[in-house]
């Protein structure tokens, strides 16, 4: 059975990257709204928010490091000051001062037109908010949902509808007193669950989701503290999921009656599908290792495809034809596994050692474009934040510019 395919919504690259500080404010809502984007602005690149000098990172396509602009107010790579409260001189961040980011969707129109143009959904794994975010705008609060977030459950997971240009749907995985579950929010209407009773427990509670072009929504679930529930078919605790829009079983599934397309999950942490539907993968924090699967629906996850026995924490993944891309917290930054044309691995995962560091520990991630994503930080789970963390930023990826960062 084929995977299901992703809607690309993301053409072109970015450029260059904007100098400025981003400006965040916490607001309330009570029940979803999706406010329009600001105007869109120019940005250009700039070093890494530390005290000290760090290298910028390359671009797609060009060779050597990438100057600023002239007039365009960039602080010196040598004197970038560190944050002060919320103000962050780094300008790759879009939005501060949140709680640790536990999700990210990347907006239709961010692609193409530079760091101004990216709006993205930010999901608070403690207080269950769901922020709309753009840099020098004030961040919107879209929905607030109950959670709880004892252990490693809250709001974990975050998607947007396929359709989501016409509908402005969202989808949601959240723990709750009782269970975890997935809820759809719709604009100007109260969130509603679709699919409840999936197992609660001391730790294992986070989910996450992905989407195809079909419509059908992928669900990645944790085991719930129990690995036994994994392997148990009676169980939703542990498995991916395969459901449609209203939290039914997915149609094409291997059972018709059953959301159920693989099992063996024990705390998934990203889940990602290459918009060509090619290729699908989950990142999964196991007993002993970090693990990456390569998912095809309806088979049992097997071996993992790449593992890391020295725990580097892996976080949020982006899938292409030609690699897979994987934040990491306990060793902060990200890296590439790049895919031969066969779909085995070209080597060892290229790491982003200098163009992340002054963002510390990454999470969630999504691609704006081929070369770029969405990020968020989640330093205030375990790191070491800064004053205006946790925070929403725009990364390259490592192999962008063909050699990776220096």
């Amino acid at each position: 059975m084929s995977l299901p395919r992703l809607v690309s919504r993301r053409p072109g690259g970015l450029r260059a990257l904007l100098a400025g500080s981003a400006v965040v404010g916490l607001l309330a809502a009570g029940c979803a709204s999706f406010p329009e984007a600001a105007p869109q602005e120019s940005w250009q690149s700039q070093p890494e928010l530390t005290p000290e000098t760090a290298p910028e990172p390359r671009l797609p396509g060009e060779a050597g490091r990438v100057q600023p602009s002239a007039g365009a107010g960039t602080t010196p790579s040598s004197s970038v000051p560190p944050p002060n409260g919320c103000t962050d001189y780094n300008p790759t961040v879009i939005a501060t001062c949140l709680a640790s980011v536990s999700a990210v969707a990347t907006l239709p129109g961010s692609a193409g037109g530079g760091i101004g143009a990216v709006t993205a959904l930010a999901a608070e794994r403690t207080t269950g908010r769901i922020l709309r975010v753009k840099k020098d705008t004030e961040p919107v609060v879209v929905a607030t949902l109950a959670v709880d977030a004892s252990g490693d459950g809250g709001l974990t997971g975050l998607v947007l509808s396929p359709t989501y240009a016409e509908d402005q749907l969202v989808y949601a995985y959240v723990t709750t007193a009782t269970d975890n579950r997935v809820i759809r929010i719709a604009p100007g209407d109260t969130p509603k669950p679709i699919l409840t009773g999936i197992p609660k427990g001391s730790s294992g509670n986070r989910g996450v989701l992905a989407r195809g072009a079909d419509g059908a929504l992928l669900v990645a679930t944790g085991d719930a503290g129990n690995p036994a529930a994994a392997s148990n078919p009676a169980s939703l605790a542990g498995k991916v999921l395969r459901i449609n829009g209203s939290g039914k079983p997915a149609k094409g599934n291997p059972t018709a009656d059953s959301a159920v397309v693989a099992s063996g999950v024990h705390a998934p942490a990203g889940l990602c599908v290459s918009p060509d539907g090619g290729h699908a993968w989950l990142t999964d924090r196991g007993a002993d290792r970090d693990l990456l699967y390569r998912l095809t629906v309806g088979q049992p996850l097997g071996e993992p495809a790449w593992s890391w026995p020295d725990r580097p924490g892996v976080g949020g993944c982006a899938a292409l034809p030609s690699m897979v891309w994987i934040t990491t917290s306990t060793k902060p930054g990200s890296q590439i596994l790049m895919l031969n044309p066969d779909g085995t691995f070209n080597g060892k995962p290229v790491e982003a050692k200098d163009q992340e560091n002054g963002l510390g520990r990454l999470g969630p991630l999504d691609l704006i474009d081929d070369n770029t994503a969405v990020v968020g930080t989640v330093n205030k789970d375990g790191g070491q934040p800064v004053s205006s963390d946790d925070r929403v930023a725009v990364i390259v990826r490592p192999d962008s510019a063909g050699s990776g960062i220096d």
